[in-house]
C-alpha cells in the first residue's frame, strides 16, 4: 500500500515539473492534480514518505496552470493588437 502512495506522489511530481510548460503542459498538470486528490482521499492519515514531491508536483503543476490561463489569453490579445 505504502509503495503506491509514493509511485503516485513521484508520477505528480513529475507531471508537475511538466505541468510548468505552457499549453504542453496542461494535461500532465490536471493529472498531477488528480494525483493528488486520489492521495487525499484514498490514503488520508496515512504517513507519505514522498510527500515532499507530492507538494512540489502539485505546486508546480498549479504554477504550470495560471502560466498557461493567463499566458494564453495575453499571447492572443498582444496578436490582436498587434494585427490592428
Amino acid at each position: 500500500m505504502r509503495v503506491s502512495v509514493i509511485q503516485l506522489s513521484l508520477r505528480a511530481f513529475v507531471c508537475g515539473l511538466i505541468g510548468v510548460l505552457p499549453l504542453i503542459g496542461l494535461v500532465p498538470g490536471l493529472y498531477a492534480l488528480v494525483c493528488w486528490a486520489r492521495i487525499s482521499r484514498r490514503y488520508a492519515g496515512e504517513w507519505n514518505p514522498a510527500s515532499g514531491y507530492l507538494s512540489w508536483g502539485v505546486a508546480l503543476a498549479v504554477l504550470g496552470l495560471g502560466i498557461t490561463a493567463v499566458g494564453i489569453p495575453a499571447a492572443i490579445l498582444s496578436l490582436e493588437s498587434y494585427r490592428l
